[in-house]
């Protein structure tokens, strides 16, 4: 499942991996009597030392030297969309629409999620729709691929495909043409979520909060909150960001990207503004960015049990009949949940 980095408290981020570091043990120049050949060594220490830096910033395949595209992307650019037959927004207007971002190869988390929570439709009296964004497919068999797409699309018509390359590095491009999309054909519609692929959503508690006469119907962006984000000065970090690219110490306030619900005033308000702040590859974040542009904060869910980021496996069905959104950690554990939580236990 693509996965989408969330900061956590310890300056992590979900779906992190360890940071590969060149030990210094094997730049010592042990018992080696020949000046010739210690010189040699070190010098192969310190070229195994930068191949690791560089191996470590171009992680994402799109950096290079004496470039900034570590920390930024490509957007704004003349992105079309090339693949979208859905009938979600043009001849039904749904009250949510949920926004799934995956990877073009996913097709095990596409399928399911149309046979557990994509498949609530009609959720107390509201019409709730479910769509895949993708972009290109790379590899030496993205042909093959894209033919796979278009089938899939063909019998399903509820994917999105855009002609950015996806890429982990591409993930705030990909949040942007979804606002583009949104903006463009969803406008009779309340909400959206983005949700991500390897998440369990509560369609029927998240409907419930949207109904609720205490939820804001215009500037409302909610999830799980991340307050006082601190900018990670790390330069092993896979989030670091230089001083030159933001110079404050930590982000502006925004929900996690694992799920956030924004109401449907806002891909349109967030376009207008992003052009005047250069978009960084951290696509949570920099959403975040853009509404204190806005003047606008993220609301905190009434409950701290709505979104959970890093669960305790097993969730009871106590835990289940309260969630909005949480990580699984398979597809068998996702469907699993989505049965408990439908079951007449799913209470505490």
């Amino acid at each position: 499942m693509e996965k989408r980095p969330n900061l956590h408290g310890d300056g992590k981020r979900r779906g992190e991996g360890r940071v590969t570091r060149f030990s210094p043990s094997l730049c010592s120049g042990g018992s080696m009597g020949n000046r010739r050949r210690h010189l040699k060594h070190i010098l192969i220490c310190i070229l195994g030392t930068a191949a690791v830096f560089l191996i470590y910033l171009s992680f994402d395949g799109n950096w290079s030297p004496g470039s900034l595209s570590t920390y930024h992307v490509a957007y704004p650019r003349n992105y079309q969309i090339i693949m979208d037959d859905t009938p979600t927004c043009r001849t039904r207007s749904p009250f949510m629409v949920m926004m799934v971002p995956v990877a073009p190869s996913d097709v095990a988390a596409r399928d399911a999620i149309r046979k557990t929570w994509g498949s609530e439709t009609v959720v107390q009296g509201e019409v709730v729709g479910t769509l895949f964004l993708v972009g290109l497919p790379g590899g030496a068999d993205a042909g093959q691929q894209q033919e796979k797409l278009s089938q899939e699309n063909h019998r399903h018509r509820d994917l999105i495909q855009s002609d950015f390359q996806d890429s982990y590095h591409n993930l705030t491009i990909k949040t942007m043409v979804m606002l583009e999309w949104l903006a463009a054909h969803c406008t009779n519609a309340s909400y959206v979520m983005k949700i991500d692929s390897d998440m369990l959503v509560h369609v029927p508690n998240l409907v419930k909060l949207l109904l609720d006469p205490g939820t804001a119907k215009q500037n409302y962006m909610t999830g799980l909150v991340w307050w006082h984000s601190p900018v990670l000065r790390n330069p092993f970090n896979k989030f670091y960001l230089p001083r030159d690219v933001i110079a404050e110490p930590e982000f502006p306030p925004y929900p996690l990207g694992m799920a956030y619900v924004m109401s449907l005033d806002l891909p349109w308000k967030i376009l207008q503004v992003s052009p005047r702040i250069k978009p960084l590859f951290i696509e949570d974040a920099y959403l975040g960015m853009c509404l204190k542009h806005l003047g606008i904060s993220p609301t905190d869910p009434p409950e701290n049990t709505m979104f959970i980021v890093d669960p305790v496996h097993p969730l009871s069905s106590c835990s289940l009949s309260k969630v909005i959104a949480v990580t699984t950690t398979s597809i068998a554990q996702m469907k699993r949940y989505w049965e408990t939580s439908k079951g007449p236990d799913a209470k505490c």
